[in-house]
Formats: structure tokens, sequence, C-alpha cells
């Protein structure tokens, strides 16, 4: 990733982030697919509203869909139906706002699944896997 400054203004700047193949002018509206889908949108409207990229949730993911049914689909852009960047986060945040529901470990972390009470593993490969 690279970013180019094209122009700032006090503390506000604008600029041009280079991912691979893609450039994203900034600020970017970058919309939340926590589960993978942005709620009330197609991806027809998400992409007319200018939309460069998607954010999605790495630990949410995992849990719902699940990497099974992301991997039916090929891959997460495709389960989304996006061609475009997705910045997916590592599961981090929720390492803490869960920590009553979880053990960490020099291995990794042991939760118990908010939805359905099951005992879980994420290890730092699984997070970069998911």
């Amino acid at each position: 990733m690279k970013y180019k400054l094209i122009k700032t203004r006090g503390y506000a700047r604008s600029g041009i982030m280079y991912i691979n193949n893609y450039k994203i002018k900034t600020p970017a509206f970058m919309p939340v697919g926590t589960y993978g889908v942005i709620k009330t949108l197609t991806t027809e409207e998400i992409k007319k509203l200018g939309t460069q990229i998607l954010l999605s949730n790495t630990f949410h993911i995992w849990l719902h869909p699940g990497n099974k049914i992301i991997k039916l689909h090929g891959d997460l852009h495709k389960y989304m139906n996006w061609n475009n960047p997705i910045l997916t986060d590592s599961g981090g945040f929720q390492i803490f706002s869960l920590k009553t529901l979880n053990k960490i470990k020099e291995e990794g972390i042991y939760f118990k699944n908010p939805n359905n009470g099951n005992k879980i593993f994420l290890s730092p490969e699984k997070s970069i896997k998911s």
C-alpha cells in the first residue's frame, strides 16, 4: 500500500491510496459489511454511490457465515459480489470487547461464541487466513 498526499487544509487532507492495482481517493466512504453483507443496499447501489472500498469484520465473518460458506463462493470478494478492495480487521477488538467470554493464551484466544455458547479458538494464523 502507498499513499500520495494531494492537498491539505488545516488538519484535513486529501490524497490517493494505492492498493495493488486500485486507486482509492481519500477521504473515502467505506461502508461496513460486518458479516460480509452491506445491509439495505445491493452491490450495484453501493457502486453507484462511488464506493471504492468496503470494510468487513474477520471475527464476525468467521462466526457467521463462516469460512466454509465463504470458500463455497470462492473467496470474500465473490461472496460479497465486490471486485474492489475490501479492508478486513484482525478480530483484535473482539478480544477486548468480549473479554468476559474469552481466555487469552500464547497460542491465541479461546472464545465462547456469543451466538451459541460453543467454545472456539482463534490463533493469529487463523485470523489472517479468515
